[in-house]
């Protein structure tokens, strides 16, 4: 069937692939459209609902952390499988145990034994680039990726393929598409974003809201194969200062909706039925308890219709709340709360002030009603046993017809950026050499959110669809008479005619993918080396980079001959092939039409550029060769701009200030990585806050007080090795100006679960106030509790659990000739 779009005075028109045969034996119930209908019904169950249903329909728990019976007991409105839930317990399951489960939760969820109405609950997922929780599923390229391509078009059929996948499993909900307007690359999130341009991003948001819920008016609309839709996360998220997750958008507020809130509009055009809301804030005011942007502006201004669900415990992170205990959330304009394992303690909490009347009962009513017209709209009242509905139908899952979309998203947003001689297409009957990690790699084509939260320890046996890179290009040169094999170190007997290097980013989600630079990797990485390897030996080089973001990649241009932006593809690998593999007559069988969405830095220092003027762009937005245009490039200077962390010399604090290589960053339960330049700072909740104060020299030190919890740390954006600086002990020179009122760490850290913590609260307590002391801290002690010094990511944090006030003028690592005290604790 033929869709139409008109998104900002522009039409796309695009064919809407789908697959799945229904049985006719199954049913599929209209969805309710008639506004007074739904409204009287809506107004008819709320009278009947008792205070403690209308308490449950607003909570949302995790499929890992309730049971359907519990489900039941307390009247929940709904349950969502996180990034790392599957049913069974375990990373994944087989289609036919999502289905069961769901048939679980939806027959608790009505039965009306107990003498309640019986609501039914909603079920969500992050399905966010295809239904990516199943092993099976047909995974499409991320966002920044899909940017790349430009095609509102082709997003309506990814939202309908998505959506017929998600249905085929017997689930309501998709937390996507994601609106984020990304404009600083550092932020670990980046990926799912579709531009830096809003413009982009306003086409895209009612173009896959579309292909998500079906038009809405007509008959398919919310049923049937489409689901639930959200536009997330309101509002800023992309803006945040450094790119940090979970931070802080700053700046004129008008200027910032304008913005950030470009895709919302057009998504609510398009009737999208929820919105979620952002872990971020806009100056200062988190977004979980802020009416003014969740009431008055998505509202009130932008004419949002239907209810805003949390994210992840976000109502815990508002000043003042914890993840069980947040009227504030519910009464700025939280409709649900996600309490993922949380949900039971929020319960009891809210139903105590709604008792007390903390909460108002019109707020609550208000809240509920709204989820009972998105459930109503939906015909999820009529819509019976998961299993019995037309749409579960698990044949649809990776389709051919399914991955064929797919793999034309894939080769329509790859990206060229430079072809020497025209390398490009691969023409005659080459010899290839492929090498690279991300070659024969499902997992990092695939990156984060791919069958787990952060997408990692996915061999390729565990996907059930999908074609890896190599594949597709051993298919493709065989096809014209060529040969390619595959190598994992580089390696060969007989010399190719050409190298295809296949490289980039590992996989990481959300805060995990916060850095603090943009540098890919510097002059001693092993990709680059091998690429110069290659080079050295007269071996022509075609790079395909693997990548959420644009990253500095100079030196890899450098000793390219052709590179490619192949961003993270999916499952559908072999459309690359498709683009840089000519035809058996030497024609290219597709050309490159991927256009940046994204400016690419031309250093590595990481500072946000978003304009073709702003300084250190390299390849502006919108750039991209096609084959015929030149594809030569000057060579490009391989000074990043950034001290690697090789460099480490032994200074972690100095002057109060970080050393070089290192950033510091405050943290409490609003924020725990806000980083921070200057002397004056505060944590974005405010527990923690530094000045400068005098030492040897005028503001040649810190101050850092608590009035919380709360953490300063100094962390370096990749590994460095503390034996390089040869010394036996880490030393404070420091100043302990207020005792603390409770214990007080410091930690070391290498790595995601790779740290070491050692309370010094019996050394502060030796200690005298207003003097500045030399504290040594043996290494020993860090190294026996699991540091490891040779990859050191966080060098130096102080953790303090209560009030304090303390003052820092270095901290470093030295060696100590003295005998050094016993390890404390």
């Amino acid at each position: 069937m033929t869709s139409t779009a008109v998104i900002l005075g522009l039409t796309f028109t695009g064919s809407l692939i789908l697959s799945g045969c229904a049985d006719q034996a199954k049913t599929t119930p209209a969805a309710q459209t008639d506004n007074e209908t739904i409204e009287a019904r809506a107004h008819s169950l709320l009278l009947k609902m008792t205070l403690e249903e209308k308490i449950g329909q607003i909570i949302q728990a995790d499929i890992a952390a309730v049971t359907p019976e519990e489900a039941k007991q307390y009247n929940l409105g709904s349950v969502l499988n996180g990034g790392n839930s599957a049913p069974g317990g375990g990373k994944i399951a087989p289609p036919a145990a999502w289905i069961s489960l769901a048939d679980e939760f939806w027959t608790a969820s009505t039965d009306t034994s107990d003498g309640g109405l019986g609501i039914p609950l909603l079920w969500g997922t992050d399905a966010v680039h295809g239904h990516n929780n199943l092993q099976m599923a047909t995974i499409f390229p991320h966002n920044s990726g899909l940017g790349a391509a430009n095609n509102p078009a082709l997003m309506k059929e990814i939202g309908a393929v998505t959506a017929r996948e998600i249905r085929a499993t017997g689930l309501d909900w998709t937390f996507a598409p994601t609106l984020a307007v990304a404009q600083d690359d550092r932020w670990g999130r980046a990926y799912e974003s579709y531009s830096e341009r809003p413009e982009i991003v306003a086409a895209y948001a009612n173009a896959m809201v579309k292909g998500l819920q079906g038009t809405s008016g007509t008959d398919g609309f919310l049923n049937g194969d489409n689901v639930i839709a959200t536009a997330k996360h309101f509002i800023g998220d992309g803006g945040t200062e450094f790119g940090i997750d979970k931070g802080d958008a700053l700046g004129n507020e008008a200027a910032l909706i304008k913005l950030h809130g470009a895709g919302y509009g057009p998504a609510i055009a398009a009737d999208v039925q929820t919105v979620m809301a952002s872990f971020s804030s806009i100056n200062g005011e988190k977004m979980h308890g802020s009416k003014r942007f969740l009431t008055d502006v998505l509202r009130t201004d932008m004419g949002f219709e239907g209810f805003v669900v949390g994210d992840w415990n976000g109502h815990g992170e508002v000043p003042g709340c914890t993840a069980t205990d947040c009227p504030e959330a519910l009464m700025a304009g939280i409709d649900m709360y996600m309490a993922p394992e949380s949900w039971r303690g929020l319960y009891d909490s809210l139903l105590a002030q709604a008792k007390s009347g903390e909460i108002s009962q019109e707020r609550l009513d208000e809240a509920v009603i709204r989820i009972l017209r998105v459930k109503l709209r939906s015909g999820l009242f009529e819509a019976g046993l998961p299993s019995s509905r037309a749409s579960a139908d698990i044949d649809a899952l990776g389709s051919d017809a399914h991955r064929n979309v797919a793999r034309r998203a894939v080769r329509q947003s790859l990206v060229l950026l430079k072809n020497e001689g025209d390398i490009l297409p691969l023409r005659g009957s080459p010899t290839v050499l492929v090498t690279g990690s991300g070659a024969d790699s499902m997992q990092q084509q695939t990156g984060g959110w791919t069958l787990n939260w952060q997408g990692d320890n996915n061999p390729n046996d565990i996907f059930e669809r999908g074609e890896t890179i190599y594949s597709g290009i051993k298919t493709a040169i065989a096809a014209q008479g060529g040969a390619a094999a595959l190598s994992s170190d580089g390696s060969f007997t007989e010399k190719p005619d050409v190298a295809i290097v296949v490289f980039g980013e590992q996989p990481y989600a959300e805060f995990f993918g916060d850095v603090s630079d943009l540098v890919y990797e510097f002059e001693d990485g092993e990709n680059l080396k091998q690429l110069l390897d290659f080079k050295a030996k007269g071996i022509p080089v075609v790079s395909v980079f693997l990548t959420g973001r644009p990253l500095w990649m100079n030196p890899h241009l450098n000793a390219s001959d052709a590179f490619v932006v192949g961003w993270l593809p999916g499952t559908e690998g072999g459309g690359i092939a498709d683009v840089i593999v000519a035809d058996a007559a030497g024609k290219a069988r597709h050309d490159f039409t991927g256009r940046l969405s994204f400016s690419w830095p031309d250093n590595g220092v990481g500072h946000p550029i978003n304009a073709p003027t702003d300084e250190g762009v390299l390849f502006p937005y919108g750039y991209g060769l096609s084959y015929g245009d030149d594809g030569r490039l000057a060579a490009l200077s391989e000074d990043s701009g950034v001290v690697s962390g090789s460099a480490f010399n032994g200074n972690i604090v100095a002057r109060g200030g970080a050393a070089k290589a290192f950033t510091v960053y405050l943290g409490d339960s609003s924020n725990a990585n806000t980083p921070i330049s200057g002397l004056r700072s505060n944590s974005l909740g405010g527990l923690v806050t530094t000045r400068g104060v005098d030492y040897k020299a005028q503001e040649d030190s810190r101050q850092v007080t608590w009035t919380g919890k709360g953490t300063f740390s100094v962390r370096s954006p990749r590994p460095v090795d503390f034996a390089n600086a040869g010394g036996n002990a880490i030393s404070l020179q420091w100043r302990i100006d207020e005792m603390p009122e409770g214990p007080m760490h410091v930690d070391i850290g290498c790595g995601d679960g790779c740290s070491s913590q050692i309370d010094i609260s019996s050394i502060i307590r030796n200690i005298p106030t207003a003097r500045w002391v030399q504290t040594n801290i043996a290494m020993d002690c860090f190294t026996a509790s699991g540091l490891q010094t040779d990859a050191v990511t966080k060098p130096f944090a102080l953790i303090s659990e209560g009030s304090a006030k303390i003052s820092l003028h270095s901290v470093s690592v030295e060696k100590i000739e003295a005998p050094l005290a016993s390890c404390p604790g």
